[in-house]
């Protein structure tokens, strides 16, 4: 199986990338290295079967040979990379996966995306099932974003209507795990790191919105899953353990041993009170789900970070 990982540099598309060379998939990796970084995938060109394009995929991208399948995760994934860059985010949503829908076209493979939770907005159902539409402020900051992924969502299945391509759309929730940039904005990495240089942790509003947070292996084998099946519909990709902010704070200081103490900020505009995916069709669908308990993906993560950080802790 030949496949094209777009954003295959960044956190999660690296850790694609390494497990389907695991599985013996020659793997073309595409990334423009705006958000992502050649040390999350620098162990890999040593491996037989991996090569690396520089490319911003908002422009035509010709890959010369078979194409099995394309993952399409290509886009800066946390609030702080999409309110940076909206119109990046805009492009690669938009004009990245209509290029890479026609790539897929043309070579006859499977189009995979990584689409989000963030299609549901601040959500009025409470777990959300794939059959929620959401509640999303198209115009509001976080609307670039949510807004990308829902029209890539809409396209990838104009395609599969239109043109009979074989799609697979992943809805996924908050991930974590080791090549998180310490400095993204994800709230995981930033109470981590925060913990771990002995700084006040920084709690939006009161912190008692919550989330569902998905170590980084679950969260790729619930992906790996999807394109093992026929599914050409949204599935929700997470894990449906739901936490308070406030109690992640805690559980990262206890987990780093930190002095840290919590401080509060204002709350961003748009930021949604709860997150927590309904996994129903996932577990039924791909018998999928998530292993790895929080606290124990945090002290892993913690564990790479500090050796990135070149710190004992707090």
């Amino acid at each position: 199986m030949r496949v094209v990982v777009t954003g295959g540099a960044g956190f999660l598309g690296s850790h694609l990338c390494s497990a389907l060379l695991d599985r013996g998939a020659q793997v073309v990796c595409v990334d423009n290295l705006v958000t992502g970084a050649n040390d999350n995938v620098a162990a890999l060109f040593a491996r037989d079967g991996f090569s690396f394009l520089h490319h911003d995929l908002s422009e035509y991208l010709y890959v010369a040979g078979d194409v099995d399948a394309v993952l399409h995760f290509a886009s800066p994934a946390s609030p702080r990379d999409y309110l940076e860059l909206p119109i990046q985010t805009l492009k690669v949503g938009s004009r990245g996966t209509h290029n890479m829908l026609g790539l897929a076209k043309e070579k006859g493979a499977c189009f995979f995306l990584a689409s989000t939770s963030e299609v549901y907005g601040d959500p009025a159902e409470h777990p959300q099932p794939e059959t929620y539409w959401g509640h999303v402020n198209p115009v509001g900051p976080r609307g670039v974003y949510d807004e990308a992924k829902r029209f890539a969502e809409a396209m990838t299945m104009a395609y599969h209507r239109v043109h009979g391509i074989d799609v697979r759309i992943a809805r996924i929730f908050n991930t974590f795990g080791p090549f998180m940039r310490a400095s993204d904005g994800r709230v995981v990495s930033t109470f981590l790191a925060q913990a771990l240089e002995g700084k006040p942790i920084t709690v939006f509003g009161d912190g008692s919105q919550t989330r569902s947070f998905c170590y980084v292996d679950d969260e790729v084998a619930g992906l790996l899953a999807l394109l093992d099946s026929t599914y050409a519909a949204p599935v929700n990709i997470g894990n449906p353990d739901e936490f308070t902010v406030l109690e992640l704070a805690r559980q990262v200081i206890e987990v780093t041993g930190s002095s840290s103490e919590i401080v509060y900020e204002p709350l961003p505009v748009d930021d949604p009170k709860q997150r927590r995916p309904d996994i129903t069709l996932a577990r039924t669908l791909l018998g999928w789900e998530p292993k790895v308990p929080l606290r124990e993906g945090l002290a892993r993560t913690a564990e790479w970070l500090r050796s990135r950080l070149g710190t004992g802790g707090g």
